[in-house]
């Protein structure tokens, strides 16, 4: 590769500094909806208690959702755990969809919006992601 060609594939300095701006302020605002949702149904506030009761599987699984929503919104902003926070927070979302489809029948807005910006994150900060996942045995170096 050409000094020209390779020069023109990074990206500029200013514009990744913009991007990781960027992704923190993602970061913070999944942090604040995720604490306020955990908190919602660790507390046993009345509308989680009846949307568990709706989805019929018992009040057990309105306190592991609750857990993981605060477990992913502490590790959102631990510069070390972003990256899995942020993915933790995307695989919550992606079971919420799927609840609101195909058990409560309706529309998934909320979690739809919350897993494009989990995605977002997620995507972003993927080179976060490679060492760990290759000292697992689930990438290759």
């Amino acid at each position: 590769m050409s000094q020209s060609t390779a020069s023109s594939a990074v990206a500029p300095a200013g514009a990744s500094k913009a991007v990781n701006i960027a992704l923190w302020v993602v970061q913070l605002l999944l942090a604040l909806a995720f604490l306020g949702a955990s908190s919602a149904k660790l507390l046993g506030k009345p509308e989680m208690v009846g949307l568990f009761e709706a989805i019929g599987i018992g009040q057990w699984f309105r306190y592991v959702t609750g857990l993981l929503e605060a477990t992913g919104a502490v590790l959102v902003v631990v510069p070390r755990t972003k990256a899995f926070g942020a993915a933790l927070l995307a695989l919550v979302m992606v079971g919420a969809i799927l609840t609101h489809l195909f058990i409560l029948h309706n529309a998934p807005t909320a979690p739809a919006v919350l897993l494009v910006l989990a995605g977002t994150v997620v995507w972003g900060r993927r080179a976060d992601l490679k060492p760990a996942l290759t000292r697992l045995g689930l990438v290759k170096p």
